[in-house]
């Protein structure tokens, strides 16, 4: 395992911290680690839910690393099958992804950000995406900015690099929970133990169904929640006749998958 990226298993919940002093920027080698990362918490089922962090107080993660760009690594190069640190692009991932924003998360770090489900920022922490001022086109935050917050926002935003701070970016909706310095990972933790511990067939219908009704009216919408087979597990399951049950009998449910 690459030591830039660590890792932490407990209960379902698979922690990841970037780990690259001082300013936990990715190079080639980390973003496809995160790549391979990323595709086995989708592939193993005892994997509920991710947390993605940075090492240390000041930095998520200052996003591509222009050194080794300077040193020769190309913008078009292979980051591994999902992009850039492995949640740029749509991987059919099915699982929910919380940032825990310790810090500054600008240019691929802020897309980083902008690939997760649940956002807890830190109440010192900050996003922009400052790749104009070097020539770089932010595809990933350029496409998915616009669909999080309001069109103007997101073009000056893109246009002029400047910092966002926690509470704009909580007033645009771009932050779940804004919290004290050195609490977002205990925040995150306890989102994702609510997560955990879940009905596991209901997120990969929910994000299925988000995914794929988010730029159709509402009419298509609701014909594709039929056709969903996430959605129709749902319907047929085990699960759901138990949460009944269990509503109805004053107890926990007990979650089977099914």
């Amino acid at each position: 395992m690459s030591e830039s990226v660590k890792l932490t298993r407990n209960e379902g919940v698979l922690e990841i911290v970037i780990d690259r002093p001082k300013a936990n920027a990715i190079d080639l080698a980390t973003s496809r680690r995160l790549n391979e990362v990323v595709t086995e918490f989708r592939n193993d089922a005892a994997l509920r839910v991710a947390i993605i962090t940075g090492a240390g107080e000041k930095f998520f993660s200052a996003g591509w690393d222009l050194k080794a760009a300077a040193g020769g690594e190309a913008s078009d190069a292979d980051w591994g099958v999902g992009g850039f640190a492995g949640l740029n692009y749509p991987r059919n991932l099915d699982k929910p992804v919380i940032a825990a924003v310790n810090g500054i998360a600008c240019g691929g770090g802020f897309e980083i950000v902008l690939g997760t489900d649940i956002i807890v920022m830190e109440e010192h922490a900050q996003f922009a995406l400052p790749e104009i001022k070097v020539a770089i086109l932010p595809d990933a935050g350029v496409i998915k900015l616009r669909r999080r917050i309001p069109y103007h926002v997101a073009v000056e935003f893109l246009m002029t690099g400047r910092w966002m701070d926690a509470n704009e970016a909580k007033h645009w909706g771009l932050a779940n929970h804004v919290v004290p310095r050195g609490t977002a990972l205990t925040k995150a933790r306890e989102i994702a133990r609510m997560l955990a511990d879940g009905p596991p067939l209901l997120f990969p219908a929910i994000k299925q169904l988000l995914r794929h009704s988010e730029m159709v009216p509402e009419n298509q919408a609701f014909e594709l929640h039929d056709a969903l087979d996430a959605v129709q597990r749902v319907v047929r399951s085990e699960d759901l006749k138990e949460g009944a049950r269990a509503f109805s009998e004053k107890r926990p449910p007990k979650w089977t998958g099914r």
